[in-house]
């Protein structure tokens, strides 16, 4: 009797513990996503660079602009310049935050607009070591959160928070976000695959300051520990408001852009 009565009240504490570890993840997603609201819109150029297994690297040279949609998640619109193989190929992305998101990509050889469907968005976003789920805004309700604990990761103090997927065609099933406890910015996420194995890390560093308000990272590496395969996005002249509208990101008129 006294056996079950101490193991039933070990039981309760778990659940609390465990709700408690999801209430806190759940608030250090929201001050996240607070955190990064309003900033309206902006465009980029980034570099690429892939390394394969044998150290062996290629790189291309894109463009990127991005939208804040009010009440829905952000659009975003890639247009790759060099190499001259890929020139011109375009990815528009609509996120949204009660949804599956919504992208296509336009590949100039084939001069036609193709649509990513959910259950490929797990492939893998222009032989780069990011997939093109990667490649969407973070909305809360895309993930089931918990608190896991804080971290010192060189020497800045962080949130350790877990993330689940909601979407039943994601290639995760679970991710593992490292958050600076100071402006609530990703500085490392850990990718598990379907079968619960470590996947992928991704590293975000450089990170400067825009509008006096908005963080964001200017290099941002992901490992593959799967394959050896490695990816860095290097952000240049990243500038904001500069007077994007919902047309600039337009399916019908992909195939114009230039």
């Amino acid at each position: 009797m006294i056996k079950n009565g101490i193991l039933t009240c070990l039981l309760l504490l778990l659940a609390s513990l465990a709700m408690a570890n999801t209430e806190m993840g759940l608030e250090i997603a929201k001050e996240r996503k607070v955190r990064d609201e309003g900033w309206r819109d902006s465009i980029a150029t980034v570099s690429m660079l892939l390394k394969n297994a044998l150290g062996e690297t290629s790189s291309r040279e894109l463009r990127v602009r991005t939208l804040e949609i009010e009440g829905d998640g952000d659009r975003g619109l890639t247009v790759f310049d060099e190499p001259r193989d890929v020139k011109g190929t375009a990815f528009l992305s609509y996120s949204h935050i009660n949804s599956p998101d919504d992208q296509w990509l336009y590949l100039p050889r084939l001069k036609r607009v193709k649509r990513i469907a959910s259950r490929n968005k797990s492939g893998p976003f222009m032989s780069s070591e990011f997939a093109y789920e990667d490649m969407t805004s973070f909305e809360l309700k895309k993930y089931k959160f918990s608190y896991l604990r804080e971290e010192l990761i060189k020497g800045r103090e962080t949130l350790v928070v877990e993330q689940i997927p909601t979407d039943e065609y994601s290639g995760y099933t679970r991710q593992v976000v490292w958050i600076d406890k100071d402006h609530y910015q990703p500085i490392r996420t850990e990718f598990y695959d379907r079968k619960g194995e470590l996947l992928k890390t991704l590293h975000l560093e450089d990170y400067r300051q825009y509008l006096e308000q908005y963080w964001r990272a200017h290099v941002l590496t992901m490992i593959n520990h799967q394959t050896g395969k490695s990816t860095v996005l290097t952000v240049h002249d990243l500038k904001f408001k500069v007077g994007l509208g919902e047309d600039d990101f337009n399916v019908a008129t992909l195939k114009r852009i230039r």
